[in-house]
C-alpha cells in the first residue's frame, strides 16, 4: 500500500502569511556566499542543505490521507479535509484513474468535511463514492453542509454514484481489511486500521490519549500491538495539553509513549496547531526524537507528515 499525505493541519487551513514566505526568503538570502551561486550544480547544494522549515513547507491543509490499494482503480481515503480538494485535482493526470473511492471519516468536525464539495471526482457520474462511518445517518451528516445558506449546491450536486455505509463491522477491499475504533474526542472520534498482505497502517487523528489506549485489553493488542505505521494526532506540546485538557487532541510526547507502548514501527505525527509556524513543527520533530533517545526506545521511527509525503508499506 502506498501512503500520501495531501492535508496535514488541525482545526482550520493555514496558509503560509506573506511576513512568513518574506521572513524565510531573507534568511536563506543571508546565508547565501558568493561560491554558491556560481553555477547550477552549487545552486542545488546550497538548497539542498538548507533545513526544511526553511525551504519548503509543512503545509496548511486540513486533514485528507490516501492509501493507494494493488487495485489502481480502488482508493481508500481518509477524511475530507481541504487537503481532499488536492487529492481529487491529482487524478486527473493517473491513468488508469481511480473509478472507486472509499471515504472514512473519524468524524465530522469542519476541519475534516471542508474539502468535500471541492472534490473533482465525486461530480463525475463514471465513479463510484463509498463513504464510512460508525455514525448512523452518515447521508444527512453530509447533506447538512452542503445546503443553503451554508453551500450553494447540495449533495445531490455530487453526481457519482453515492454509497453511505454505517459501519458495524470491520469492512473488505479486495483483500485489504479496515477496521475502526472509537477514540478519545469531543463528539467522539474514530480511528481506522488498515490491513494488506501482512502490513497494518492506522490513522488516528483527533484523539486525546487516555490511559485506557496504554491497557493490554486484547482489543487494543489486536489493534495497536506491533503495527507498521501509526499516523497520530500530535497537536500540543505538553503543556499546551495539560491547559487544554478535554480538548480532544494530545501531546507529542505522549504520542511518543504511546507508540512505543505498543512497538509500533514508524510514528507520523499528524494534525498540527494552525497557529504553529513550520519551524516550530521540526523543533517539535527534534524534541521528539531527543524524548525517544532519552528514554532510549529502540526499534522506532518517527517523522513529521507534510503534505505531499509518500511512504510504502
Amino acid at each position: 500500500m502506498l501512503v500520501h499525505f495531501w492535508g496535514v493541519r488541525g482545526s482550520l487551513p493555514s496558509p503560509q502569511l506573506p511576513s512568513q514566505i518574506k521572513s524565510k526568503v531573507s534568511a536563506i538570502l543571508e546565508q547565501v556566499i558568493p561560491e554558491d551561486i556560481e553555477s547550477p550544480e552549487s545552486k542545488e547544494r546550497f538548497l539542498a542543505g538548507l533545513p526544511p522549515w526553511l525551504f519548503g513547507t509543512v503545509g496548511g491543509n486540513t486533514p485528507c490521507v490516501s492509501v493507494s490499494l494493488d487495485n489502481p482503480r480502488e482508493l481508500i481515503v481518509f477524511d475530507c479535509g481541504s487537503g481532499m480538494r488536492e487529492l481529487g485535482a491529482a487524478q486527473s493526470g493517473k491513468n488508469p484513474k481511480p473509478s472507486r473511492y472509499h471515504v472514512f471519516f473519524s468524524h465530522f468536525h469542519w476541519d475534516h468535511l471542508q474539502g468535500l464539495p471541492f472534490f473533482a471526482p465525486a461530480y463525475d457520474p463514471s465513479v463510484k463514492t463509498n463513504f464510512y462511518s460508525p455514525k448512523p445517518n452518515l447521508k444527512g451528516i453530509l447533506s447538512g453542509q452542503m445546503k443553503d445558506p451554508y453551500f450553494p449546491v447540495g449533495i445531490d450536486a455530487l453526481g457519482s454514484q453515492k454509497r453511505f455505509v454505517q459501519m458495524d463491522a470491520p469492512v473488505t477491499i479486495g483483500n485489504v481489511t479496515i477496521q475502526c475504533k472509537k477514540m478519545n474526542h469531543p463528539g467522539d472520534s474514530y480511528s481506522y486500521m488498515v490491513k494488506e498482505n501482512g502490513r497494518r497502517f492506522i490513522y488516528m487523528t483527533d484523539t486525546e490519549l487516555a490511559a485506557s489506549d496504554f491497557m493490554k485489553t486484547p482489543e487494543n493488542t489486536v489493534f495497536f500491538q506491533d503495527a507498521d505505521v501509526i499516523v497520530l494526532d500530535c497537536q500540543y506540546t505538553l503543556g499546551e495539553a495539560i491547559d487544554k485538557y478535554n480538548w480532544g487532541h494530545s501531546a507529542f510526547s505522549m504520542a511518543v509513549d504511546f507508540a512505543a507502548n505498543w512497538r509500533i514501527k514508524h510514528m507520523i505525527m499528524f494534525h498540527y496547531d494552525p497557529a504553529y509556524p513550520d519551524r516550530k513543527l521540526y523543533n517539535i520533530l527534534q524534541s521528539a526524537r531527543w524524548y525517544l533517545e532519552r528514554m532510549n526506545i529502540k526499534g522506532m521511527e518517527l517523522s513529521l507528515a507534510t503534505e505531499g509525503l509518500e511512504l510504502s508499506l
